[in-house]
Order: C-alpha cells, then sequence, then structure tokens
C-alpha cells in the first residue's frame, strides 16, 4: 500500500505538545561525542586508590604467544623497589561470558547491490574497545597511502563481531573525536578522509633530500639541523615541538572519552615519528604533554600501542640525494645525523608503548600485520592488586611524586608488559566530581556511549526539501520520568532543562550548535501521559556540502543536574551527482484495530496524527521512538531522489524490495515489485512506501528495515541505492 508523499510525511510529524516557554543561551564550547555510563568499581581495571593499587599485565613466551595459566605465586610486583604482597590477582580472558553479537553478511552476492545493515553493539557486547589514532600532523605524504591501504585491510578482514573501533585524525579537531562504532561503512568513510595535512610537520617523505645548497631543501629542518643557521634551527624545532603537543593532546582528548568504557581499552597511535629531545637537550613541552597523557591512560585502563608508518629504511643515501659537492666527511656526518635523526622520532613512540603497557611496532613494511600483533594482543591479561602502604600517598596532598611499578615473573622464559606506575593521588582527587553545569555538558558530549541518567533515543535522517535542498533531520526522544517537577498553583508542574546539539563536520568543523535552556508546564492529564510519553526535541540543520556529519546532544535536568546524552552519525549523498539516491526513512507503528487514515495533518491535530496520539502504544512506537508491539501494524517511508526517466513514456522504471533484519541476519525479503508512483510527476523526488503486519509471535528484539530500490534505466554500477531504518519489537 502506498503511503503520501514521504517528504510530507517526514514534514508534517511533530512532537508530542507540551508548552515551552524558551530562554536562549549562547552555546557552549564545541565539545566531542556521546556520553557514556560512569563503570562501576566492578569494570575498572587500573585502580589507584588508598585501600588498593591494582595493574593490568600481560604475559607472552619467547614466541609471543599469550601465557594464560599463572597464578598469583608466579608474580612479584614492586612499588619503588620494595615488594609488595599480593592481595588481589585474576585472569581476564578475551573470551568472558557475555552475549557476543553474530557477525553479518559482509556483502551482497551482486556486487553492485546494497550491502547487510551493520549490527549495532549494545555496551555489554563489547569485546574489544580499539581507536586508531592516525597522526596526521605527523604523517608523511608518502606514509598516508600506505596508511589508509593497511587500516581498509584492518576494517575489512580483521574487524569482527564485538569490537569497538573508531578511526581518528589528530588533525581532525573536537568533530572528528570519539566516533566509536561497528558500523564497517562509517569506518571505511573515515579512512577516506585521512589525507596528508600538509601544513603538520610530516614532509613529502620519510626524509628530505640531502643538498649541498641550504636554499634547495625542501626541508629546513634537515637543513637547520645540519648547522644552517640556529636561529632557523630554533624556529623549525619550536615549531615541531607545538605539533607534537598537538598530537598528544589529540591523543589525551581520545583517552580521556575512553575512561568512560568499562574494561580494558586500547589506543594505536600510527605516525612517523614522535620526538622527545631537540639535537642535545630534551623538549620541556612535549615530556610534560606525555607524562601527563600516560598517568591517564593509566588511571583510564587505556594500553597504547605505537607504530611507525615509515616501515622500513635503510638510512643510506637514495636517488633523491644530491651529494655532489660535499666532501666524504661532510656526507658522513649528514648520513648519521640522518640516523640519529630516525631514531631520536622514534623515542616518544617507545616511550608511550612502555610506559602503559603496550609495544611499538617499527622497522616493518608489513603494517597490515602489525595491526594484527595489536588485536592478538588483546586475548587477555591479569589483574594483579595490592595494599599500598601509608607512605604511598601523600597526606598534604601538596608533593606529586611518581611511584615506579615494576611486575616480574619467577617462571623463566616468559616476558610481562605492565603499567610503570602512577603519580601519587587517588583516583579520587585525579578525577573529581563535575559540579558546574559547563564542566557536566562537557563530559557527557566526550564521552563514547550514551548516558542512562537521562534516556534519549536519537534518529537522524538525510531528506533534500525542494525548497530548502538538503538536511539532516533529527528527532531526539527525553524520557521525562527523572526530570525534577515543581508544583505550582492550580495544579501545575513545572520542569526546567538544558538542550545542548552540536553538529560536526568530517573535518572537525562545527557545522550548527545550540545551547537553550526550556521551561515546560504540565497539569493533569497531560502531565501523566508526557511523564509516560516523554518529549520530542527536533533539529533540522541545512547542509551545503555532501559528506560525513555527526550530531551529539546533551539534555541536562537543572534541579537535578542528572544528564543524558546521545549521538548519531550520517553520510550526506550528493544529490548533485544526478544518481540514484533514498531519503532516511520514516517509521511508526499502527495498532491492528486503528483507523488508516493516512499520516499527516488534520483539523483536529495539525500537528500529525503519529507523534499526538493519546495511548501509550502509539507513544512507543512513534517514529522517534520505534517500539512496536507484535500484531501491530509498521508503515514506513521514503523519498527517491534521481530516478531515470525512459524517453518515449516520460516515466521512471522502479522497482522495490523490503528486507528485514535480525541480529544482522536477514529473516524477510519480499519480491522485487514495480513502485506504484500515483499521481507523482517530479521523477527527481518521487516517494515509496508502504505498510506490512507483524506476526502475533513476533519475538522480542532489535530488528532493521532495509528498503532497496532498483533504476532499471541507470547505469548498472548506480542501479541500486537503499536506505535502513532499526526498530524494536516488545512485549
Amino acid at each position: 500500500m502506498k503511503l503520501p508523499s514521504a517528504l510530507a510525511f517526514i514534514l508534517m510529524i511533530s512532537s508530542l505538545a507540551p508548552v515551552f516557554g524558551q530562554t536562549a543561551r549562547p552555546a557552549a564550547a564545541p565539545p566531542a561525542s556521546p556520553s557514556a555510563q560512569q563503570p562501576s568499581a566492578e569494570d575498572e581495571v587500573v585502580r589507584i586508590t588508598t585501600n588498593l593499587v591494582q595493574i593490568d599485565a600481560v604475559v607472552t613466551d619467547k614466541k609471543g604467544n599469550h601465557v594464560a595459566d599463572l597464578t598469583a605465586d608466579d608474580f612479584e610486583i614492586l612499588e619503588d623497589g620494595r615488594p609488595q604482597q599480593i592481595t588481589n590477582f585474576t585472569y581476564v580472558p578475551d573470551d568472558a561470558p557475555g552475549p557476543r553479537p553474530p557477525a553479518s553478511k559482509e556483502a551482497p552476492a551482486d556486487k553492485n547491490g546494497p550491502p547487510a545493515p551493520p549490527v549495532r553493539l549494545r555496551p555489554e557486547q563489547v569485546r574489544r574497545t580499539l581507536a586508531v589514532v592516525i597522526d596526521d600532523l605527523g604523517l608523511s605524504f608518502e606514509s598516508t597511502a600506505y596508511v589508509r591501504e593497511a587500516l581498509k585491510k584492518f576494517v575489512n578482514q580483521q574487524v569482527q563481531p564485538g569490537d569497538l573501533v573508531a578511526i581518528i585524525r589528530t588533525s581532525g579537531g573536537i568533530g572528528a573525536l570519539q566516533q566509536f562504532t561497528a558500523d564497517k561503512r562509517q569506518l571505511n568513510a573515515a579512512i577516506e578522509r585521512v589525507r596528508w595535512y600538509p601544513l603538520g610537520r610530516g614532509q613529502i617523505g620519510a626524509f628530505a633530500p640531502i643538498t649541498s645548497d641550504p636554499l634547495a631543501q625542501t626541508n629546513p629542518v634537515a637543513a637547520s639541523r645540519r648547522g644552517n643557521g640556529s636561529g632557523e634551527q630554533s624556529l623549525d624545532e619550536f615549531r615541531e615541538e607545538i605539533f607534537s603537543v598537538g598530537t598528544l593532546g589529540a591523543i589525551n582528548y581520545v583517552v580521556r572519552g575512553m575512561r568512560e568504557l568499562p574494561g580494558r581499552k586500547s589506543v594505536l597511535l600510527v605516525s612517523d615519528g614522535l620526538r622527545i629531545f631537540n639535537r642535545d637537550q630534551d623538549s620541556p613541552r612535549v615530556l610534560d604533554a606525555m607524562r601527563r597523557l600516560t598517568d591517564l591512560a593509566n588511571r583510564s585502563s587505556v594500553v597504547i600501542y605505537t607504530m611507525d608508518a615509515r616501515g622500513l629504511q635503510t638510512l643510506m643515501p637514495t636517488a633523491a640525494d644530491d651529494l655532489s659537492g660535499m666532501s666524504p666527511d661532510q656526507i658522513t656526518e649528514t648520513l648519521s645525523r640522518r640516523r640519529q635523526d630516525f631514531y631520536e622520532s622514534q623515542s616518544g613512540l617507545n616511550y608511550l608503548a612502555q610506559q602503559t603497557g603496550g609495544f611499538f611496532v617499527g622497522n616493518t613494511n608489513d603494517l597490515g600485520g602489525g595491526i594484527r600483533r595489536v588485536l592478538e594482543d588483546q586475548r587477555g591479561y591479569y589483574l594483579i592488586g595490592y595494599r599500598p602502604d601509608d607512605s604511598t600517598f601523600d597526606a598534604s596532598g601538596k608533593r606529586q611524586l611518581f611511584h615506579k611499578i615494576s611486575v616480574k615473573v619467577k617462571r623463566p622464559g616468559l616476558r610481562v608488559r605492565s603499567r610503570s606506575g602512577f603519580i601519587n593521588i587517588t583516583d579520587e582527587k585525579a578525577n573529581p566530581v563535575r559540579r558546574t553545569r559547563r564542566d557536566q555538558i562537557m563530559a557527557a558530549l566526550t564521552s563514547p556511549f550514551s548516558s542512562g541518567e537521562i534516556p534519549l533515543r536519537l534518529t537522524s535522517i538525510f531528506i533534500n526539501d525542494q525548497k530548502s535542498g538538503p538536511l539532516m533531520h533529527s528527532m531526539l526522544h527525553i524520557d521525562v520520568s527523572n526530570f525534577t517537577f515543581t508544583e505550582e498553583a492550580d495544579g501545575w508542574h513545572k520542569a526546567v532543562f538544558d538542550v545542548v546539539a552540536v553538529t560536526f563536520g568530517d573535518n572537525g568543523q562545527v557545522i550548527d550548535q545550540a545551547d537553550r535552556i526550556y521551561t515546560v508546564k504540565l497539569r493533569g492529564d497531560t502531565y501523566q501521559r508526557q511523564k509516560r510519553d516523554g518529549l520530542v526535541y527536533r533539529i533540522n540543520v541545512p547542509i551545503k556540502k555532501a559528506g560525513a556529519y555527526q550530531l551529539r546532544t546533551v539534555v541536562r535536568d537543572t534541579a537535578s543536574a542528572r544528564v543524558g546524552s546521545a549521538s548519531q552519525f550520517i553520510e550526506v549523498p550528493d544529490i548533485k551527482k544526478d544518481r540514484l539516491t533514498l531519503s532516511g526513512i520514516m517509521m511508526r507503528g499502527v495498532e491492528a484495530n486503528a483507523a488508516t487514515q493516512p499520516a499527516g495533518a488534520t483539523a483536529e491535530n495539525p500537528a500529525g496524527a503519529a507523534e499526538g496520539a493519546s495511548d501509550e502504544a502509539n507513544a512507543q512506537a512513534s517514529p522517534a521512538v520505534r517500539r512496536l508491539r507484535p500484531g501491530m501494524y509498521m508503515e514506513y517511508g521514503c523519498a527517491i531522489y534521481n530516478a531515470q526517466v525512459d524517453r518515449a513514456t516520460h516515466r521512471p522504471q522502479l522497482q522495490a524490495q523490503i528486507r528485514l533484519f535480525r541480529d544482522g541476519k536477514q529473516i524477510y525479503a519480499s519480491p522485487l515489485a514495480p513502485v506504484s508512483l500515483g499521481g507523482e510527476q517530479d521523477p527527481k523526488n518521487l516517494s515509496v512506501g508502504g505498510r506490512m503486519r507483524l506476526s502475533p509471535n513476533a519475538a522480542p528484539g532489535e530488528y532493521v528495515l532495509q528498503i532497496v530500490v532498483a533504476d532499471a534505466l541507470a547505469k548498472e554500477k548506480y542501479r541500486t541505492a537503499a536506505q535502513w531504518m532499526d526498530f524494536e519489537i516488545v512485549k
């Protein structure tokens, strides 16, 4: 059954109708990403308190294989060289009990057909959390291409069900951070955005060509290090310091966001080098940033692995080097300086890995193999704890000392990797309670998972409005049951809450932002209904350029300071390319015995029927929530853009198919059927939709509806387009 115009369906459906009194505020500083639940003490890997110091350790044999059969008696742990009595000991395997998500089908039999929708991970399904940080501030042009190819192989061949992965660029700003996902489509889109950053500290190749003419140097840093001007040397070294500190700051931001995740997490830093020393002296800025980062990583249970993207280097003269006019002694000195620069550039990568329990991958052309080593290192780990002495933490709180921890294995032939130590402050002091409004909102926006204090559900879809052009239409469903309502005269109930929404582009720029305070006043049945059904906050963001976008939202109850957050990634296609494209899908549930009037505006309900219903079933089954019960009808619709037209009939030749998935497996597929266009006139903006009844015996769980449209008149490569939308069946 064909629905009315999908675009009208999208724009007419309105939120539940509370009475808002709005007060605007200046937007907060642009933050980062969705939010997370605070891990419980049982979930914490590294714990530093006055009663317990607990760290993680990995033990391998000479071949690098994990050893998992050791006991507490096989270990010795020392703090500042003093033996400690082990009070807590356990081994945590990768195959810990709990639900593991199934693998989804990678690709259809038809290479030009639509792929299966991704499986969304619940927090309890996450097995490995890995942030791959691409230091494009320090990657050379040559290395960037190799890194992209290695990342594609990693995502398409090595990412497994239960892996939560982020591809992050250090030059991307906070908009590029915290995109943790199991969606390979999103990961591949992030890889395509990894490009050489010409304003960074990276060069064209691994080394600048050697020449006797300083003015011919393509890299002034290399020239200055051979003694061509102390002033220029200082300026270039200062510039390199600034970019190195920027790289470390980006990693710091990633680690801070990962702190909210339970369990042991990993960061893989891929760079052309990170220098601690500038010529004959250390760099205070870089050293200080590294020490702060390693302490934060250790307290956040994050292991940092590092990889030199330059691969295996000969360090000898190449065809690009011009040695004419240089004496043998000058050549020897220049090559010696090149070797010294190369090994010094690896010092920071080595340091970060050693201090956090990871390892450094260098001097290899097999970048994919290096990533595989990192993944294999996630098989399991030991948790070792001891009760610290009173002297470990300075009671005055004025002295910050670094306590060195050494973990040794008594069984011969084994190697152990662990964290290097900690600063003598407890986790409570290192992570103070966030009290201000800004702190709470910033913390929620920079966490990887949605917060549970105020349950939110965010749905963002792409549509192409004929008047406004491409836009991102978002519905944020807010569960107000945890709001603090104050009673007022005449039975009114009032709540005040903040809504912060920030839309980021793929390079970190802020596309749109809003920071507002709302006051809602309700009474009687409306008050009870809204507490039960929740509110829907709508955001329309015009999009001027095709690409990947991310919307991040936070809701904060002013009275109780409870916070909820959510985020969504959306890929906006380029409509101007005249290729078959679908808008996002709008979906709702309708009771089997309900009237079947079209979704849209009516005289009695100008906002539209879908979300103005007064019963719980319709509110939960609205397009913003999509919780349907067995036996309900599911209505769906989307717009079709850029359909080709037959020259003889002046009509498109379109077919559509509906697919249903559960846990990544296809459970239903309708046959391809011609699309009934009805009175539609514009082939560039058509609509398709329908309804199906759910079985009364449908099993509760999470499902995905996929709409596939095929254009018989389009080129084979662009003949098929698809969109999907998730929904839930509940009893």
